[in-house]
């Protein structure tokens, strides 16, 4: 089982029991600014799932979003329910999975009219690519009524107003400037933001088709399309939540995606004995740290002397010109001079004098890594 659990998030309490239905032992998880979540394992597998309701509206769902991929570092987060569809293709109970999300309300008013200024964010390639691999096939769909609903992917539009007509100066205002967009819903753009701000965390849209988006809205709440559209999306939902988990034993998902940085690792490159190391590694995500091993202890007056012999090959070489070693030598004596005089005064000469010497080798790579190894040591001096 995954390390990182799955959260998913609902706007609506029917999605929210949908899904809960789907949770063995969810226990109670109380953010301490009181926000609850329910947390528990899918039916179906060893999916750990983090559960929220966090209303209707962007703004609310950014927040909640932010608050839940803080509070619970996931592998992925699933945003869940129901929308209206925007074209005539994509029938009553069929799932639309977001590809791009449009913050669809954004404009300048001007003499002339309303001009759009879109914003959009897309879905991460690996949570796309996994999702139509899931919709590729009728295993998810177990349990749903015959026929199997279908699952469209495309852009999702994402504002504050719920659209029920088709002729409305909202609805030709959509139509005009997204006309690509596959559903209308009022949550996703908020999630998608937070996702993007979070180390591009995978963020996955799921909407179930409860109306057209037409004026019939009315009528095909009546039919009680609500709550097969979530039934609908759940399933789908759940569905890819245990193949992002699947994919994420040891961590594998967060590692291929290269969301370490969301865990904060660091990596260090140690030097031992005479050895120099700047940064060796392929990817690095998140803090860097140059220094010495603290089980091979080294004097700084030595390790100044040594710096200062590395100089003079360098000059040597021809790797450092005459001016800018002359400049360098300078800021090494007064690096010397200030650390014999051992004062508190003094130890703040000696790491100027060096941040300046570093100023100037940083073109000369063994250089740099060489003093970073004494500017470590000066600073451990404070």
């Amino acid at each position: 089982m995954s390390n990182h659990p799955i959260v998913i998030l609902t706007a609506l309490d029917l999605e929210y029991q949908a899904i809960r239905k789907r949770l063995v032992d969810p226990e109670l998880h109380r953010h301490h600014h009181g926000t609850r979540f329910e947390v528990g394992r899918l039916a179906s597998g060893h999916c750990r799932v983090a559960l929220a309701h966090v209303g209707t509206g962007n703004q609310s769902a950014a927040v909640l979003t932010e608050r839940a991929i803080a509070e619970f570092t996931p592998a992925a987060l699933l945003f869940v329910g129901v929308a209206g569809a925007l074209h005539s293709h994509i029938a009553l109970g069929d799932v639309v999975v977001a590809t791009r999300i449009y913050a669809y309300q954004g404009g300048t008013s001007e003499d002339d009219g309303l001009k759009s200024r879109p914003r959009s964010w897309e879905t991460s390639h690996a949570a796309d690519q996994l999702a139509r691999h899931i919709g590729r096939t009728d295993a998810w769909a177990r349990g749903l009524p015959s026929p199997a609903p279908e699952v469209h992917f495309g852009p999702i539009a994402a504002g504050e107003v719920v659209l029920n007509s088709k002729v409305s100066g909202h609805a030709r205002w959509i139509q005009q400037n997204y006309n690509d967009a596959c559903a209308i819903e009022m949550e996703g753009a908020g999630v998608a933001q937070a996702g993007h701000l979070n180390g591009a965390l995978p963020v996955v849209v799921i909407r179930g088709i409860s109306d057209r988006a037409d004026g019939t809205k009315l009528v095909t709440d009546r039919a009680q399309w609500q709550q097969r559209a979530a039934a609908s999306a759940v399933a789908f939902a759940t569905a890819l939540a245990e193949e992002i988990a699947a994919e994420d034993k040891d961590g594998g998902w967060l590692t291929t995606r290269g969301s370490a940085v969301r865990g904060h690792q660091v990596t260090y490159n140690i030097a031992r004995d005479n050895s120099r190391v700047g940064i060796q590694a392929g990817n690095v995500h998140g803090g860097i740290r140059l220094g010495f091993d603290a089980s091979q202890p080294m004097d700084l007056a030595v390790a100044l002397a040594g710096f200062r012999a590395q100089l003079q090959r360098a000059r040597a070489t021809g790797r450092l010109d005459e001016d800018t070693y002359a400049a360098a030598e300078a800021e090494l004596t007064v690096a010397n001079e200030a650390l014999q005089a051992n004062t508190q005064q003094s130890k703040g000469k000696l790491t100027l004098a060096l941040k300046k010497l570093r100023g100037l080798i940083s073109d000369v790579a063994d250089l740099a890594a060489a003093l970073a190894t004494v500017i470590a040591l000066a600073q451990a001096l404070s």
